[in-house]
């Protein structure tokens, strides 16, 4: 009984613990739920915060508080969203996305960024999100999409606070992108802004110097660097670093003199860097580079010395080092320091390649190929066909040598492999040794010092990796620090294949072992147990750094990647997917997590081949070069990369090859590791997203991309006035079967709990605590307005509205998105529907030419492009008046644009080497003479009959079969290419100097008539070259026309003069999106870069293409946004021009286009609203289609006149009247080269010298917020402007004008 007792005594203490405990749990709980609750103070305080605080609140110095409250804010939402089970609304989660970026914890931001944009169907109205997301984007150097959200913010508000800070941050992207002309057009832009950067104007002016030096324009560069080093309170970092750019120009470029003045500039401007900054490890470098070429050598290692001493350890550094050994017949030394160079880096070709000579010159051919085969393997190899060509030699000879020679032979040096597992000798650790030796004549390794030992076998940021040579196996050599010992002998922890496969046999026969085997085996095992605590070590401390870092790709691979400054690297990384590769988030892009260091700038090297890191780091050496290591062993002439210290501390490094291949489907996607119940929520459960797998994934959802429009640009004014916008319900449903892709932003159906989107937003909702933010303009209010109604009752109406709405000058609908590319029509084609026959007219009379359904067949959206046959001889087409002869009589010194090519087969494009297939063209511009390209295009003919009589008289004795066989072997053989030039754009728009061709033309049919009242080109009212005006084309064989829609998407008529063909080919309009997304794999621009298709390319991804042959006198039509590229056959002349047929799809087309443009930050050469309004006055329109798209472009225009004029009377500026003259063009702004219509933003100055510098409203306010230093002049008085908007009514369908009317 006592020891029942006992028991049921015991078991009421428990209970009543028990009891107390739940108590204690319950108000713990209640106390912890009052902890996370917002008081209204705290509430105020975070209303006002978004993303467009970040990088301009400094949480790590003075901003203890704010960052306190930050995260409560976060711990509150999160808690609110668990309770909710993720109903809540979709605000909120924006909130929580601005929070965790200013808190610099993007993997959550951008799930809370993916959230809101899962649940808000307009999110393309909230420019704040936009930003936070592109921020994200950027720092996971994601450049593809951070552009595409960046660019989307400009768009739907072209006055953001933070506009400055995104040019910038795009011309970096575009920069690394080699897009080098949108790259200045941004710092441009950037540097005329007034408002806050995390760049100085210093800083953006230095960007743009280097710009100019990485397009190998120097003298621009050194123009461009001069004047910057004139600027007052220059700080010391960007001094140093200008005259380190300097110096280095000097002593790559013909700048200056002979070499001796070179090299003495070089070393002047390099010495001045140093005094600005003395610890530029990267001006030693070069210091050590040009001293080297003069042939001091002492001064040489003295310099490169100091180079590692200043900064990391890198590869171009002991490449030199070796190069000097070598030159002072010190092969030993030679080999370590390249050893040295290509374990730091191993794609380093200049050290492969040096090291393959040094083994050649002691004799050693075997281990030269190896060298020379791991030289070919880098992508900065520039003679890939020259090694191949010496490996080849030394094969031979090796295959001629006997056996027992190669055996018994002497080695000079170590093998490859041997010299790779080879310990740093000990005299290369001594500081002391170095100090001592350093008069001696023979020059040896150990001038390194120990400190730069340590940075060469520092774990964290450059790894003695494993042998290229040994096929990938994991062989890391672990040097050891040395700087307290530095006569410590260091071993290699590692062991190689070999030495494992060889331990395994002694493990095997340890019975039967000798002594010394014993001994070996004990070595052995010692140095395996050493190497796996090594690695085991490495690995527990990247999980432990990696929390709540993982990122996980489309099959399920979760790589994980640490935020700390001590992960990535120095050198060259790659961040973006390649192809056919799952884009994971790249283990070294991800900055450190200190705030304050992870500044950096972001410049390409010379040709936009590799770009280099260089970061602020929280280290004791606080001054770091604005220029760090690029490779210069391999004809580079340009130093790669710059940054300037004490820069703000958001601009987060750009990687060079992260976007060399970039990978346009997917994007990346963060899971919270350390809250996966939250996780979940914020990304929606596993089994309810189609394709993703497991519930860990975020969404593949990316705001940039809008694809809700059948095959079309989402914002197509047509659609947007006929049909209302799909439900996010309808478009979900449509996308079930698609691909899990970013490049569909409902990839799979989003819901929450089981439940769909339009179920859960219906839902009763937890009341949360929404921070209402203070400013009204981050979301932009849609507005429906009737076009019916009278201009007083639209007026009226946009009053009430106040100043909300889009852009300034936007002809689209408010609730449209910024614009995108069709997606590829579904289903796709088969593939023997791949290459469609041509449609072709044949004519043989004038009457065919002119019969009406000939009009109506070439302006039917269906077929995008029209072939008439013929036409020159149907209407007596006098086209003599075009040839080279009459050109050269008539005006011989005519301007002509030269495009200077390759010449290559018209179904092929490659690179200049001709080892792989490229969508880049070649066309270099210049400019010469019709007399001087006349001159070219004979000779070039008689050259060609020349070689044709060489090739007969060769290859007369010849079967068919052999020449057949050598014609097919030479194809097989690519490059290298013959140089031609084609002379383009000769303008024929002068009356005068050209009457006679001219009026030749007017014999054409009305509607390819260069002027004609059914040509929408022809009420413009001002001369457009090439579009409303005839350009004239000289060619010889292999002439490109590189691909591109015609500008505005107009319709184009090309006329061959002949004697010879040209060959086109043609993809319709559908499929630009396709195209355009090919471009941007291939890192070009759709708009602005040259490129020629591959036609396998398109073939595999199912895009028809259209391919014949224009004769002499036959007619090309090309219908709207029809894209196309020709290639010349044979020595011929053409002659083209635009033609806008008065259609629903033209202006539709036309209009999309002028909104792409200004999405893309590139000119419309077809003022749109100017059109628009003469187009209302000029023309009665009786399509309804057509008819209602003008008059809401009218419509939107009146409102923004309206408003902003009433804005500018109410802040007390005046508006003065200024009137248009007859055949005054359109005004765009001088900045940002948009269309200004009516009230024109002009400078003061300008104003008085009667020059008219135009600027938008924007640009205006970006340099002087109170337009101080602007007149503001009106070009037409709102009455007028009403009066035509009222006149301009749909009229009745006449019989006769049917053959004007057409729609998509």
């Amino acid at each position: 009984m006592n020891s029942c007792g006992v028991s049921l005594s015991a078991a009421t203490v428990a209970l009543g613990d028990e009891a107390k405990k739940m108590a204690a749990g319950k108000a713990s709980r209640d106390s912890e739920e009052e902890s996370l609750s917002l008081t209204v103070e705290e509430r105020e305080a975070l209303g006002g915060m978004d993303s467009r605080l970040f990088g301009f609140v400094r949480l790590h110095e003075d901003g203890a508080r704010m960052k306190t409250l930050l995260g409560k804010a976060v711990r509150c939402y999160e808690s609110l969203i668990l309770k909710a089970e993720g109903k809540v609304d979709s605000d909120f989660f924006c909130q929580l996305g601005h929070f965790n970026l200013l808190l610099e914890d993007y993997s959550k931001a951008l799930s809370a960024y993916q959230r809101y944009y899962s649940l808000q169907s307009d999110y393309w109205k909230n420019a704040a999100f936009l930003y936070g997301l592109g921020l994200v984007y950027f720092y996971y150097n994601a450049f593809h999409w951070a552009i595409k959200a960046f660019q989307d913010v400009l768009y739907v508000d072209p006055s953001f606070c933070r506009a400055k800070e995104i040019h910038l941050r795009l011309g970096l992207m575009f920069k690394v992108n080699t897009d080098y002309k949108s790259s200045l057009k941004h710092f441009q832009l950037a540097l005329i802004d007034c408002n806050p950067c995390t760049l100085s104007s210093a800083e953006i002016q230095f960007h743009i110097a280097h710009l100019y030096e990485t397009q190998r324009k120097y003298h621009s560069a050194k123009e461009a660097y001069e004047q910057l080093l004139q600027t007052e309170n220059l700080p010391a970092q960007v001094k140093a670093t200008v005259l380190q750019q300097l110096g280095w120009m000097h002593h790559n470029m013909d700048i200056v003199g002979d070499k001796a003045s070179k090299e003495s500039y070089a070393i002047q401007y390099l010495q001045k860097s140093l005094e600005a900054d003395p610890n530029s490890g990267q001006s030693w470098y070069f210091l050590g580079r040009c001293y080297s070429s003069i042939g001091k050598v002492q001064d040489a290692f003295i310099s490169y010395r100091q180079s590692i001493d200043k900064s990391e350890a890198s590869a171009d550094t002991w490449c030199s080092i070796g190069v000097l050994y070598q030159q002072q017949n010190q092969p030993m030394d030679a080999l370590q320091a390249y050893i040295c160079a290509v374990q730091l880096d191993h794609g380093h070709a200049a050290a492969w390649m040096d090291l393959g000579t040094l083994y050649e010159s002691c004799n050693q051919p075997q281990d030269a190929i190896k060298c020379y085969l791991n030289a070919t393997r880098s992508k900065r190899c520039s003679n890939t066909s020259t090694l191949a060509a010496r490996i080849k030699f030394l094969q031979a000879q090796l295959c001629n040598l006997p056996q027992s020679s190669l055996q018994n032979k002497t080695k000079l040096l170590p093998s490859i492999e041997e010299a790779w597992s080879l310990p740093i000798p000990a005299e290369l650790t001594s500081r002391q040794g170095a100090m001592n030796t350093a008069q001696q004549q023979s020059l040896s390794l150990h001038m390194i010092t120990s400190s730069q030992v340590e940075g060469l076998s520092s774990p964290a940021k450059k790894k003695r990796t494993s042998s290229p040579t040994k096929n990938g196996s994991d062989n890391w050599n672990v040097v050891q620090s040395l700087s307290h010992h530095p006569v410590q002998q260091v071993y290699s922890l590692c062991l190689t294949p070999q030495k494992l496969q060889h331990l395994e046999q002694l493990r095997a026969n340890r019975d039967n072992l000798s002594p010394a085997q014993k001994r070996q085996l004990e070595q052995l095992e010692s140095q395996f147990v050493l190497m796996q605590q090594v690695r085991h070590k490495g690995v527990a401390q990247g999980l432990h750094k990696s929390q709540s870092s993982c990122v996980s790709g489309p099959n399920e691979e979760q790589p994980v990647f640490s935020t700390e400054s001590a992960q990535y690297q120095q050198a060259t990384s790659t961040g973006i997917k390649k192809p056919n590769e799952h884009l994971t988030l790249p283990s070294n892009s991800v900055p450190q997590r200190n705030a304050d260091s992870h500044l950096s700038s972001h410049i390409a090297t010379s040709g936009g081949q590799q770009g280099i890191i260089f970061t602020k780091e929280s280290k004791p050496s606080k001054n770091r070069s604005l220029v760090p290591e690029t490779s210069r062993h391999t004809g580079d002439t340009s130093n790669g990369c710059a940054d300037v210290k004490g820069l703000s501390n958001h601009v987060h490094q750009l990687i060079a090859d992260a976007v060399s291949s970039p990978n346009h489907g997917d994007s990346p996607n963060l899971l919270i590791g350390d809250n996966p119940q939250l996780s979940a929520l914020l990304i929606g459960k596993a089994n309810d997203n189609v394709g993703t797998g497991t519930c860990d994934k975020v969404n593949n959802i990316h705001p940039a991309v809008h694809t809700k429009t059948d095959h079309s640009v989402a914002s197509s004014p047509s659609s947007a006035i006929s049909t209302a916008t799909p439900s996010p319900k309808s478009t979900e449903q449509a996308s079930i079967n698609s691909v899990t892709s970013l490049n569909s932003p409902h990839s799979g159906i989003h819901t929450v709990n089981g439940e769909g989107l339009e179920n859960s937003q219906n839902s009763t909702k937890v009341d949360l605590p929404l921070v209402s933010h203070r400013s009204t303009s981050q979301i932009i209010p849609s507005m429906s307005v009737s076009i019916c109604p009278s201009s007083t009752e639209v007026l009226k109406a946009f009053r009430n509205l106040g100043k909300n709405g889009l852009s300034n000058s936007c002809v689209l609908l408010d609730k449209c998105p910024p614009p995108r590319p069709p997606t590829s029509p579904y289903p796709p084609l088969p593939k023997d529907k791949l290459n469609p026959p041509t449609p072709s007219i044949y004519l043989e009379n004038k009457r065919d030419a002119f019969f009406p359904p000939l009009h109506q067949f070439c302006t039917n959206p269906k077929n995008p492009v029209t072939v008439i046959r013929g036409l020159a001889g149907a209407l007596k087409l006098d086209l003599g008046l075009f040839s080279t002869k009459t050109l050269v009589e008539a005006n011989n010194e005519h301007m002509v644009e030269v495009r200077t090519q390759l010449l290559q087969p018209a179904d092929e494009n490659w690179d200049p080497t001709g080892t792989k297939k490229i969508w880049h063209c070649e066309s270099n511009r210049s400019h010469t003479t019709i007399a001087k390209y006349a001159q070219y295009q004979a000779s070039s003919f008689q050259e060609s009959l020349r070689e044709e009589n060489e090739k007969r008289t060769q290859h007369k004795d010849h079967s068919d079969n052999e020449s057949t066989s050598s014609e097919n072997s030479g194809r097989r053989r690519k490059g290298p290419f013959k140089t031609i030039k084609f002379g383009t754009n000769i303008d024929l728009s002068d009356n005068k100097k050209w009457k006679l061709q001219l009026h030749e033309l007017t014999k054409l049919p009305a509607f390819v008539r260069v002027v004609s009242a059914g040509n929408l080109l022809s009420h413009v009212g001002h001369t457009i070259l090439g579009m409303n005006t005839v350009q004239l084309y000289m060619k010889v064989p292999g002439s490109r026309t590189p691909g591109h829609q015609e500008n505005n998407n107009f319709c184009s008529v090309n006329i061959n003069i002949g004697p010879g063909d040209c060959e086109w080919f043609v993809v319709p309009e559908d499929y630009w999106g396709v195209l355009n997304d090919f471009c941007e794999k291939n890192n070009l621009n759709f708009l602005m870069s040259s490129w020629w298709p591959n036609l396998e390319d398109l073939y595999e991804a199912n895009v028809p293409v259209y391919r014949f042959i224009q004769r002499p006198g036959d007619l090309v039509w090309i219908n709207a946004g029809t894209v196309h590229w020709v290639q010349a056959v044979g020595w011929c002349n053409n002659i083209a021009w635009n033609v806008g047929p008065l259609t629903a799809c033209q202006y539709k087309l036309a209009v999309e286009r002028y909104e792409w443009n200004k999405l893309k930050s590139v000119k419309s050469p077809v003022p749109m609203v100017h059109l628009s309004w003469n187009m209302a006055r000029n023309i009665k329109v009786s399509d309804p289609k057509l008819f209602e798209m003008i008059k809401y472009c009218l419509l939107k225009i009146l409102k923004q006149c309206q408003t902003l004029r009433e804005a500018l009377v109410a802040a007390g500026k005046e508006v003065i009247w200024h009137g248009r003259t007859n055949d005054e063009p359109a005004h765009y702004c001088s900045i940002c080269e948009v269309e200004v219509f009516n009230l024109l933003f002009v400078t003061n100055e300008s104003n008085t010298q009667k020059t008219y510098i135009v600027h938008c409203q924007d640009c205006a306010r970006k340099t002087s917020r109170s337009l101080e230093n602007f007149v503001v002049l009106e070009q037409y008085k709102m009455e007028d402007l009403i009066q035509v908007y009222d006149q301009f009514t749909l009229t009745s369908f006449f019989p006769d004008t049917a053959e004007e009317i057409g729609s998509c």
